[in-house]
């Protein structure tokens, strides 16, 4: 049904990076999913790859979550690119709005990951 995306998933935290990538692949088996712990790794991995989903950690040490998507955002203006943060001031759902990016407030939950993807697949 739905076609093979590739996913980059940006957190200092290997325990949220691991929960986010078993949602996705519990529910979209075929999809191509590569990890970072942080901005610098990021933006090397996106030099040599094209992602279809980047979802971004708010709160990580050097760059945060908000600085990479914009970034991000200019490099890949079609991509689907979220803001996964506990931090859910609205101050931050606004400048990630102004940003073009999604917001997805922590925890992850699998049926919160899924939907998302879900709708944004939809929408493509």
């Amino acid at each position: 049904m739905s076609q093979q995306r590739s996913v980059l998933l940006v957190d200092d935290s290997k325990f949220a990076r691991l929960l986010v990538r078993a949602f996705i692949s519990g529910n979209f088996a075929d999809w191509q999913i590569d990890e970072a712990e942080d901005a610098t790794k990021a933006l090397e991995m996106v030099d040599t790859k094209t992602y279809d989903y980047l979802i971004l950690d708010f709160n990580m040490p050097g760059m945060n979550g908000l600085e990479l998507g914009e970034k991000l955002r200019a490099r890949f203006p079609d991509a689907v690119i979220a803001l996964l943060t506990a931090n859910i001031q609205s101050e931050i759902q606004k400048k990630a709005e102004n940003l073009g990016l999604e917001f997805l407030a922590k925890p992850p939950t699998e049926d919160k990951i899924r939907d998302f993807i879900t709708a944004q697949e939809a929408a493509r």
